[in-house]
């Protein structure tokens, strides 16, 4: 049996949520989880701008201060932090944290070989729309394959202390320690759909331990010292999900089934890198306090294409907000957005949307939230979108007026102007898993 941990679901998740896990008891794995798929046009950006970086900044300084723990109790770090330049992120780690064994994943950033790939006749068309990607080419920011499990495990048999990848699958950082240590091969697909599904549960981080919990969320036990999820994984596939103990949070059946709903399409075929995962095989049963038993997963071959994240640029937008406090805090707030809507037309400005919301009013729910005529107060935000940067930068002039030239009453304007920012909108598509060819390179000490 291994222990699992996830101590990140996302890049900007709690800081002291992977040292808790690793100071608090015994793990055998660290995971950590930072990308999503707007992450990736960020960091490229930012590589652009500085060969140097390109990665999850937090990484290496967190490396730093868990590294007496990787050292002397031999726990192994997981992780795709490496964004775009997972080499420069395992260099900052060895900078930071020497004497460490840094392995790193390359060969998922296929943002240099779009044109060779559309040569090839791969149209690499949008998974949702059907478009092909040939008009928006030249506004592609990234290109990533997710690859999954093998990669990472392949890095682990080197003996690395830290494997770094950049986009990986977030269920892969979980499968690879287990597809490492108990030999699991692609034809064992019972096995690695268990194993992707124990990466599933935990790749949200404390979404699993009691966090965004919605079953009887006002008694989970102090969420302030939250434990992050652990994977108890057996070589049959089998595996418990628990925590730390002592720690906060809450562990059990009601709480694992939201997160297996998370992200899920089809249940009975969810594609991964690995393997076809059916989650209507899962069997879960109470086994302890803050412990769940995982058992009787199916799953089937995996497919013979990768799938890609794509991100581009698609126009400009700007978002504004005011307060407004009763009495008839409703009404002013319609009144500024009457107000701003017609002097943007007398202005002749036209934008692909402009969108309004009523915080405080319907803002979550729309139509389905409850009657509320008479606020105390209501925050009004406006926002426009569309490819005329100049127009979206007039916009932003004209909300900040209505604090002495509007209704009464207007606040939480401390701020000034909205800025202007780039719109970035995300692409998949598919190409032959054959395409994409990875590497391990072990980064010297």
């Amino acid at each position: 049996m291994i222990r699992i941990a996830n101590g990140q679901g996302f890049w900007g998740d709690w800081l002291e949520a992977p040292v808790r896990l690793v100071e608090q008891g015994p793990l055998d794995y660290l995971t950590l989880d930072y990308l999503a798929e707007i992450t990736m046009s960020i960091l490229q950006k930012q590589k652009q701008a500085d060969p140097n970086l390109g990665y999850a900044r937090d990484f290496p300084p967190l490396i730093a201060r868990i590294a007496p723990y990787i050292r002397d109790r031999g726990v192994k770090v997981v992780a795709n932090a490496g964004g775009v330049n997972p080499v420069a992120c395992a260099r900052e780690v060895n900078r930071l944290a020497p004497g460490l064994t840094v392995a790193v994943v390359v060969g998922d950033d296929v943002f240099p070989r779009l044109d060779e790939f559309l040569a090839k006749g791969y149209e690499m068309r949008d998974i949702d729309t059907g478009e092909p990607l040939g008009p928006i080419r030249s506004r592609i920011l990234s290109a990533n394959a997710y690859i999954g499990a093998f990669p990472l495990a392949e890095a682990l048999a080197t003996g690395a202390d830290v494997v770094i990848a950049g986009r990986s699958t977030d269920t892969a950082l979980a499968l690879a320690p287990m597809v490492d240590r108990f030999g699991w091969l692609a034809e064992d697909h019972d096995k690695l759909a268990a194993g992707t599904i124990a990466g599933h549960i935990i790749e949200c981080g404390a979404q699993s331990s009691g966090g965004n919990c919605q079953v009887d969320w006002t008694s989970i036990p102090d969420m302030a010292a939250i434990g992050y999820p652990i994977v108890e994984a057996e070589p049959d596939g089998t595996f418990s999900v628990t925590k730390h103990a002592n720690s906060g949070g809450r562990i059990n059946a009601h709480v694992i089934k939201e997160q297996l709903l998370y992200e899920l399409g089809d249940p009975k075929r969810y594609l991964t890198p690995d393997c076809v995962a059916d989650f209507t095989s899962i069997r879960l049963e109470d086994a302890g306090p803050d412990r769940v038993r995982v058992s009787g997963i199916r799953g089937g071959p995996r497919p013979p294409t990768l799938k890609l994240s794509i991100a581009y640029t698609t126009g400009w937008k700007a978002i504004g907000t005011l307060v407004y406090s009763w009495p008839q805090a409703l009404e002013k707030a319609r009144a500024a957005d009457h107000i701003v809507r017609e002097r943007l037309r007398a202005l002749g400005l036209s934008f692909d949307e402009v969108y309004t919301e009523f915080f405080g009013v319907n803002a979550c729910h729309g139509p389905a939230a409850p009657s509320n005529t008479d606020p105390p107060e209501v925050q009004v935000r406006i926002g426009v979108r569309g490819p005329d940067r100049k127009a979206v930068d007039r916009f932003t002039r004209e909300l900040i007026p209505l604090v002495l030239n509007g209704p009464p009453g207007a606040t939480g304007f401390g701020e000034g102007r909205p800025a202007v920012r780039e719109i970035v909108a995300y692409w998949s598509a598919l190409v032959p898993r054959e395409e994409i060819r990875t590497e391990v390179q072990v980064v010297a000490r």
